[in-house]
């Protein structure tokens, strides 16, 4: 399987990557071949640590559009991502993987609380660390928890796992079909083209700490491997002044 290119990563995996060919909820096939990656990637030799979005149970900024409170429906969507963040434990956990979950809102019942030395500790004893319910706050993406805990773990690499897209296109590829990708990209010309990377407080905060990012498909049954491995796959956004190479068709 050959040798990881990194000592530790953060994987951010959606909440609708979870959810393969169903409409809602969580495919168990996609969520145990997720997991299988994840702990082949372990097996390498390098650290992993999860986010996990919540997306395919709910979505706060869309309920709040009905009229619910904005914080209480962020607060609703920080619990479904505990929901997906226990799946993906159980499912490591059974291809024979160790694994702990940590929360950035307090349910001791199920989950450690978020305490960075602890998350940090567990990662060096080659336990996979998934970080649930988002930073804790109302108003903040599980995108830019992502990249908050990446950097305050001080991972080598933010690795982005998308749904159905292989990495960062110009226009959108599902509704412009000879889209064509960026093999790299800087932070600069992702923030102002306004090119779906990740939302913008996350990735300026990937800038200001200089922490690479290898956007994905978490569909592809060895994305996850292949990223930690450093081949050249999906686009890599990094702090060159310009990177704005489409990659060949």
């Amino acid at each position: 399987m050959g040798q990881a290119a990194y000592k530790r990563i953060l994987l951010k995996v959606s909440g609708e990557a979870l959810m393969g060919s169903a409409a809602y909820g969580i495919h168990p096939e996609t969520v145990n071949r997720i997991a299988t990656q994840i702990k082949a990637a372990s097996d390498l030799g390098v650290q992993v640590a999860v986010v996990v979005g919540g997306g395919n149970i709910w979505r706060g900024a869309q309920a709040s559009q009905t009229g619910m409170d904005r914080a209480t429906a962020d607060y609703a969507g920080m619990l479904a991502t505990v929901i997906n963040a226990l799946a993906l434990q159980d499912a490591i956990e059974q291809v024979g993987g160790d694994v702990r979950t940590q929360t950035a809102i307090p349910i001791q019942q199920v989950a450690e609380p978020y305490i960075r030395r602890r998350a940090i500790r567990h990662l060096q004893k080659n336990r996979v660390v998934i970080f649930a319910a988002g930073t804790g706050n109302p108003f903040m993406t599980t995108d830019t928890a992502a990249a908050l805990r990446a950097v305050e773990i001080d991972a080598d690499v933010l690795l982005l796992a998308k749904n159905r897209v292989d990495g960062v296109y110009d226009p959108d590829p599902h509704k412009t079909p000879d889209a064509r990708r960026f093999a790299t990209l800087s932070y600069m010309d992702a923030l102002s083209r306004r090119l779906e990377v990740m939302d913008s407080t996350a990735l300026s905060l990937c800038m200001e700490n200089e922490l690479p990012i290898v956007v994905f498909d978490v569909g592809d049954p060895d994305g996850i491997v292949n990223a930690a491995r450093g081949d050249d796959i999906g686009t890599r956004v990094g702090s060159a002044e310009s990177l704005l190479d489409p990659a060949k068709p």
